[in-house]
């Protein structure tokens, strides 16, 4: 089994980009650090998420949460609310 790495992101909804993405390795300490750093520093703004995420490698985290890497929260969105329209 692999051993679990700590990955952090910190994506901004209104322009659909992912601002930082971290990696501790297997150090959660140092990730839950900088995971409540950021939650404080970006509190004030509704469209940031933080997200600490454990996954065996950054590739399993682009397929688990694929809208955070390129453009894909606008296009999961769009599509959203085509099929309310619709």
């Amino acid at each position: 089994m692999a051993a679990i790495r700590h990955f952090l992101l910190v994506f901004d909804h209104v322009e659909d980009v992912l601002l930082q993405q971290l990696d501790f390795g297997n150090d959660l300490v140092k990730a839950t650090e900088e995971y409540s750093r950021l939650e404080h520093e970006f509190s004030h703004n509704q469209a940031i998420d933080i997200v600490l995420v454990g996954s065996d490698s950054i590739e399993t985290v682009k397929v688990t949460h694929s809208n955070y890497f390129a453009g894909r929260s606008k296009t999961l969105m769009d599509r959203a609310l085509n099929l309310v329209v619709s």
